[in-house]
């Protein structure tokens, strides 16, 4: 007889889950809180879908904070597995110039969705929707909708963070976990926009415009790309990068600082050059000499006295060093991603819950963190088909 397999969760790490267990050795059941499955995964895609990344899997590892506990299942499932996969189901991926890796021939998130989902139908996966997991009865059955008991071999929870509560990942199974002695945490926007200090008039005039081109540094890590400039601070790649150390001095102080370099790829021995050159005004010097944006000026200039925006050294390391004051994260749900849920120490490295025997936590549930780009689907992917090995490696 089969053994059954409860996902409890129809994200990306349960979908990939699903996708890759031997469903002729167990039953395999998708239990699903909303009307269809994969609804962060659509979301996602919104501002380019970004399946995963192509750079070097040594350099990928260290994407992820904590480093070290997604190796096992980064190396198990990789990102040319992944692409592989992708491509033996009707997925054909491109890598584009930032070496983020999108579906190609113009394919939107919804027919992506569509191929992994005639994956799980081939395969015979059974899927029920507006399940909502509630706890667990006093032999540690599930329970969905506070009277609905489902008895597993296994069960692997897959329920997401606590950001775009409109698809269902909303956070609300966090109080349900601590009631069976499994240690959480409390979910903070990870992936997210921060809150600064502008003046009514800059963001007024500035709000929507890029930072395009820069560095943007705190301690001893630094992130090229580029932000946006928002009404109440930034949001964008660059900035999403230093997410974990920025969370960490909001904890500690309730203020964190950045630093941006506006010139990444220009020596400050070259910008002292052109300013000590320059015959124009430092104004005009900056934009048109510098190609510094009307943006950008209108960051440096009023950050700086009179005699500091004159003089040379002042500026041109301003320009390199240009301190911003981070007061606080933007709201949870406008978040890409979150951190907090299950802590890590509540799992062993398989990912089973220490208190629960046979049962798992995937995907972004736990208390990890990466940056946009690719790698929070990956992670997801792995995790997910480095569960579905073990199941099919047992006997």
């Amino acid at each position: 007889m089969k053994k059954k397999v409860t996902i409890v969760g129809g994200g990306t790490a349960g979908l990939f889950l699903a996708a890759f267990i031997e469903t002729d050795k167990y039953d395999v059941t998708i239990c699903e809180k909303k009307s269809a499955l994969g609804r962060k995964f659509l979301v996602a895609g919104d501002g380019g879908f970004n399946l995963t990344h192509a750079e070097e899997m040594t350099t990928f590892k260290t994407r992820y904070t904590p480093e070290g506990f997604l190796d096992a299942a980064l190396d198990q499932f990789d990102n040319k597995a992944l692409g592989d996969w992708l491509f033996e189901i009707g997925i054909p991926t491109f890598v584009g110039s930032s070496d983020r890796v999108f579906p190609d021939n113009g394919m939107k998130p919804i027919e992506v969705l569509k191929k992994i989902e005639e994956q799980l139908k081939a395969k015979d996966v059974k899927i029920e929707f507006n399940k909502t997991f509630t706890g667990w009865n006093e032999e540690n059955d599930l329970m969905f909708d506070a009277k609905e008991i489902v008895t597993s071999d296994y069960v692997f929870f897959a329920l997401g963070g606590a950001s775009w509560k409109v698809t269902g990942s909303d956070g609300s199974w966090l109080d349900v976990f601590p009631e069976k002695g499994i240690k959480t945490l409390p979910f903070k926007p990870a992936n997210c926009g921060y809150n600064l200090d502008w003046s009514e008039k800059f963001s007024t005039r500035h709000e929507g415009k890029p930072l395009k081109n820069i560095a943007i540094t705190m301690g001893d890590q630094t992130q090229k790309g580029e932000v946006v400039i928002t009404k109440t601070g930034i949001e964008g790649n660059s900035i999403y990068a230093l997410s974990p150390k920025i969370q960490v001095q909001l904890d500690k102080k309730k203020v964190a600082e950045v630093f941006i370099d506006f010139k990444p790829n220009t020596p400050i021995e070259s910008l002292l050059k052109k300013l000590t050159e320059s015959k124009e005004n430092i104004t005009t010097t900056l934009r048109e000499t510098l190609n510094l944006t009307t943006t950008e000026v209108d960051m440096i200039k009023p950050s700086l006295t009179k005699e500091e925006y004159l003089d040379i050294p002042t500026l041109a390391n301003r320009i390199k060093n240009f301190p911003l004051q981070i007061t606080g994260a933007a709201a949870i749900d406008e978040a890409i991603s979150t951190t907090g849920g299950i802590d890590l120490k509540a799992v062993k490295p398989n990912f089973e819950l220490k208190k629960l025997k046979n049962q798992f936590c995937i995907g972004e549930m736990l208390d990890w963190n990466a940056p946009t780009g690719g790698y929070l689907i990956q992670a997801c992917a792995s995790m997910g088909v480095c569960m579905a090995d073990m199941l099919n490696d047992k006997k």
